[in-house]
């Protein structure tokens, strides 16, 4: 006779105190531990890439207050536009330049903004080129 004979057919034991765990939580018990928590976020976060603001020459910032005032004048006309701009990061330094297309509305002189008929506003200092 074996040492575990006296239990080896036995039913399984229910708790009646405690619910029955799942497989999934059950396997979840026994997954690696991962002492540094986000470490492979930060890793990931430091290797992703950014642009550089451009600094705008006198030549362009002519063509842009050109274009800007040619806009001023047919604004009841609501010209489609596509505008390339900077958008900086939120995280660490740089950015990046996204492009926008839409119904021009108006220059918001007070926000220094110049404004969509979709709502989109786009800060006029972060503009690099304007597509009549």
């Amino acid at each position: 006779m074996g040492k575990y004979d006296d239990i080896l057919n036995l039913p399984h034991h229910v708790s009646s105190v405690h619910p029955h765990m799942s497989m999934h939580d059950r396997a979840a018990q026994f997954s690696p531990f991962a002492a540094l928590t986000g470490y492979d976020d930060t890793v990931r976060e430091t290797a992703r890439l950014t642009d550089e603001k451009q600094e705008l020459t006198t030549d362009r910032i002519t063509d842009l207050n050109q274009k800007i005032a040619f806009l001023k004048e047919h604004v009841e006309e609501r010209p489609q536009i596509t505008v390339e701009y900077f958008i900086p990061d939120e995280k660490k330094s740089g950015g990046k330049y996204v492009t926008f297309s839409g119904k021009f509305k108006r220059i918001d002189e007070y926000n220094h903004n110049m404004v969509f008929a979709s709502g989109e506003e786009i800060p006029l200092n972060d503009i690099f080129e304007i597509e009549l």
